[in-house]
């Protein structure tokens, strides 16, 4: 098996989850269930996903100077993580979610970035290094969009295959677009990019094929429960979802992507390594939490290239 090296740049927060029968509408108290803190961010859990999975992942972030960041990256080292470039600042605190989750595994997640919100295009150039010697680079949108252009600028100059997973759902320039190998929406995300409504897979195809007009070679439109679709070049195809009994969505997006990543960085095809993917995503749509939802390579009981 090839280990190429992951890049993934973007968020590193502390997640407190409630579980409930119900998400309270506006106004409203809902008494909830079980309560659990754990580590989070879109950033961290696909790198998280990468380490996990078999990937070589080098993790490029921000947290506070206080409990809650020593913690987290004391977290990622354990999973075999290079933390050298996620640092610390006094300008805020470590960033926070709160999440509530109902009893059809649904969620809602309200995020106070706090240092995520400092990480800025030197920090993106003080790990040119790792951006120089990287296979791929993968990013969200949790973090400025600055810092973000930098990343997509100076992996695409390296020669990685740069990949966006734009979320949470907001505006994309086009310069940024151009310039991506691959990127992997879902169904809300999709239509914020394209402003095409995406109900099933006839709509996700006219959705991808918006995006592969600027520019964008590969496109995967996650679908939840229906699966996913794909456009790699010219070819389009969906595979269906693994059927599971879903206990809470958090953290399935960025498991999906950290191990699409792992799978690409092995030599696999993009069928297989969405199929890779979904499988690794299934088991954490099983489980509660972000980073304790993400599964172990062993798990996904594949065999490596």
């Amino acid at each position: 098996m090839t280990r190429e090296k992951i890049v993934v740049v973007g968020s590193s927060n502390t997640d407190m989850t409630v579980k409930s029968k119900s998400l309270p509408k506006p106004g409203e108290t809902v008494l909830g269930g079980d309560f659990y803190m754990q580590q989070g961010g879109k950033g961290a859990n696909q790198a998280v996903a990468v380490a996990r999975l078999g990937g070589r992942a080098v993790f490029v972030g921000k947290v506070g100077e206080d409990a809650f960041g020593e913690a987290s990256v004391a977290a990622y080292r354990a999973d075999g993580i290079d933390t050298r470039h996620v640092t610390a600042t006094r300008r805020a605190p470590s960033g926070v979610a709160l999440i509530m989750v109902d009893q059809g595994a649904e969620n809602c997640i309200s995020v106070a970035p706090g240092a995520n919100a400092c990480l800025a295009p030197e920090d993106i150039l003080a790990a040119r290094a790792e951006f120089e010697q990287a296979a791929i680079v993968l990013l969200q949108m949790e973090i400025p969009m600055p810092a973000l252009v930098q990343a997509v600028e100076l992996g695409h100059a390296s020669g990685a295959r740069v990949i966006l997973n734009p979320a949470p759902a907001q505006f994309v320039p086009d310069s940024v677009l151009s310039r991506l190998y691959m990127i992997t929406p879902n169904r809300a995300e999709a239509e914020k990019l394209t402003g095409i409504k995406v109900t099933d897979m006839e709509s996700a195809g006219r959705a991808a094929r918006m995006l592969a007009d600027k520019g964008i070679g590969r496109v995967v439109i996650t679908l939840g429960g229906k699966g996913v679709f794909i456009r790699d070049a010219e070819e389009e195809y969906c595979i269906p979802a693994e059927r599971v009994e879903a206990v809470d969505t958090t953290a399935a997006g960025d498991t999906f992507n950290g191990a699409l990543c792992v799978a690409l960085s092995e030599g696999r095809t993009l069928f297989d390594a969405v199929r890779f993917a979904s499988r690794a995503a299934a088991i954490a749509v099983t489980r509660m939490g972000a980073q304790t939802s993400i599964p172990y390579r062993r798990e996904l009981k594949v065999e490596s290239v």
